[in-house]
């Protein structure tokens, strides 16, 4: 397994090498050592989830206020297009934004760290994605933005089929940034 940088700092990929043969595959999906390696402490992940979705679903763009959350998320059936945009005040890639192909073939891991808004498109018709957390849910430390909002023009593969109404109803990048740093002093997506 080896570990990649993404140009949104603390964001890192951990790709493993699966084993094929006549039988199919075998692949280590996660390890402490590489992750330790990589400078995270695989004991502070206290909560695993999953997720399933049908094709052209989004979920997102959700992401956690006070101490944040940090996730290791992959792809455990079908393929998915992940985003992830920078909402970490002063961070020199505030609101930029990294997307990968998370799929049940390379079975790379993405880490997340605190401070992201995280989303994801299905691309196949059943998809279920694997969440590992490091921290309990509290439901009052939500934050949301719509997937579509024009400020952060995110480019999803396909057409949305399905999306729940609590996304849809989320606030924009604009609301989020006001509530994180003030008005006034939140630069746009794009600066």
């Amino acid at each position: 397994m080896r570990v990649e940088r993404t140009a949104i700092d603390g964001v890192l990929l951990f790709i493993p090498t699966p084993h094929r043969d006549d039988r199919g595959l075998f692949t280590r999906t996660f390890d402490n050592a590489v992750a330790e390696k990589a400078g995270l402490d695989p004991s502070r992940f206290v909560q695993d989830s999953q997720s399933r979705s049908r094709q052209g679903t989004i979920r997102g763009m959700h992401g956690r206020s006070g101490r944040g959350e940090a996730k290791l998320v992959r792809c455990a059936r079908g393929a998915v297009q992940d985003v992830l945009v920078d909402a970490r005040p002063g961070s020199p890639t505030f609101g930029e934004q990294v997307s990968v192909l998370l799929d049940d073939e390379a079975f790379v891991t993405l880490y997340v760290p605190p401070g992201m808004l995280h989303g994801f498109q299905a691309l196949t018709e059943q998809t279920d994605v694997c969440y590992r957390i490091d921290r309990e849910h509290d439901p009052a430390e939500d934050l949301s933005v719509r997937y579509d909002d024009p400020d952060l023009g995110i480019r999803w593969p396909l057409p949305v089929s399905s999306i729940s109404g609590r996304d849809l109803s989320a606030g924009s990048w604009a609301q989020l940034q006001r509530r994180l740093i003030g008005p006034g002093d939140a630069p746009t997506a794009t600066e």
